[in-house]
């Protein structure tokens, strides 16, 4: 990357970018200011929420990611639809706002049509932030009934022989049929809400088997992985490696490892299964070593430019989250630090709050780098985890009342 490219990149962010890597260094050698770290992210969730109420009123449809600052939308929420009324419940969570709660349900109720999709893997990303979260905040039993529909259209997605969730295509659609890709790791929290409201173990069955899977043919000896493994969908054999939205097959796609870290916290909180913990910590411990002083991750850990290239502060922002329940589950503070290290750096130099066009609230995220789709743009993602991490940490309780953090 050329010097003036990375600086018109740090221009857009806005001024306190710079001023914050100088501040993130200096902070990374020295013991964590818990209140001085306590009192930024207040003020992140106060921005964000003020964003969305000014914001949100006018929305409707599925925002998916910003052009020139401002949404752009999908009618039937794509794969990000489930991300809108999620923040939306977790600003009404942090402000008791009322009108966060009724725009969260007109959103949701949009996503109804999806419940029965079978040609996609993300009807967790679709139906957890949304519905599981609408049903545990209302006890309404619409919500729930419509969660578990989506939970047994996703089932149908599974390949028996290779013991694997397919990521994409329909499924009489021979091509990609043995896909399977890291990011699937955060849909089967889906499948396990839909055992526990059933008492049916094949949902459950069905994601333990899919990260098993996973954990045997992603991680690397160094913890990194990569975004996609192939199988023979027929024999269920494995081909190897390979990916869409890294660099190669070769490097380490920083959201997909987040999805990773995330992705098996979780299926270990619902099983108890040690070996996924020990999994979540090999690809923490990788990202962790990856990061650079201002703690906002690079959009590739491998990339031949890495770690001088753009960023993608949702990666960031969802490995945090992973990260807090790394903490709590292996006792060990580092993680928690870490977690919170990266979230004041992206509060203090990711949102857009030198912007007075942009309808976001976190910006300097990458969708998709080798496509040029979406380079340091926002996403709603960002947005999302970014609250739902700084509510891990200000207030616990109430986001197990949204999302359920609780360990089997």
């Amino acid at each position: 990357m050329s010097v003036s490219r990375r600086t018109l990149l740090t221009t857009a962010a806005g001024a306190a970018v710079a001023v914050g890597a100088s501040t993130s260094t200096a902070a990374s050698a020295a013991t964590l200011d818990q209140a001085s770290a306590t009192r930024t992210l207040r003020q992140a969730a106060d921005y964000a929420v003020a964003k969305l109420r000014a914001v949100a009123p006018g929305v409707t449809a599925f925002p998916v990611g910003t052009k020139f600052e401002k949404w752009t939308y999908s009618q039937n929420g794509d794969w990000v639809g489930g991300f809108w009324p999620g923040q939306l419940w977790l600003a009404w969570l942090h402000s008791g706002e009322e009108q966060f709660k009724t725009l969260a349900l007109a959103s949701a109720e949009k996503l109804a049509p999806r419940q029965n999709d079978t040609g996609t893997h993300d009807l967790g990303f679709l139906f957890y932030p949304s519905w599981v979260t609408a049903w545990r905040l209302t006890g309404d039993e619409k919500w729930r009934a419509g969660a578990v529909q989506a939970a047994s259209s996703l089932i149908k997605r599974y390949n028996p022989a290779g013991r694997f969730i397919r990521a994409w295509g329909a499924l009489s659609d021979p091509n990609n049929a043995g896909r399977v890709i890291m990011d699937t790791m955060m849909n089967l929290d889906l499948l396990a809400f839909a055992s526990a409201q059933t008492q049916d173990p094949k949902y459950l069955e069905i994601a333990v088997a899919h990260a098993k899977t996973v954990q045997r043919n992603f991680p690397r000896p160094d913890g990194s992985t990569p975004h996609v493994f192939d199988f023979d969908p027929v024999t269920g054999a494995p081909i190897g490696p390979n990916t869409v939205q890294g660099y190669s097959p070769a490097s380490c796609w920083s959201r997909g490892q987040a999805w990773g870290v995330y992705g098996f916290t979780t299926i270990h909180r619902r099983t108890g299964d040690a070996e996924f913990l020990a999994t979540a910590r090999r690809l923490a411990d990788f990202a962790l070593s990856r990061l650079t002083p201002d703690h906002v991750p690079v959009w590739d850990y491998l990339a031949p430019q890495a770690p001088d290239d753009v960023k993608d502060a949702s990666a960031g922002v969802i490995m945090a989250c992973g990260l807090l329940d790394l903490a709590e589950l292996t006792h060990r503070p580092h993680y928690r630090d870490s977690a919170l290290r990266i979230l004041t750096a992206i509060s203090r130099t990711c949102l857009t709050t030198k912007s007075a066009r942009a309808e976001a609230s976190v910006a300097r995220c990458t969708r998709n780098r080798p496509a040029e789709d979406g380079v340091e743009v926002s996403l709603p993602y960002a947005d999302y985890y970014l609250l739902e991490g700084i509510l891990r940490v200000l207030d616990r309780r109430g986001l197990d009342r949204a999302i359920d953090l609780s360990s089997r």
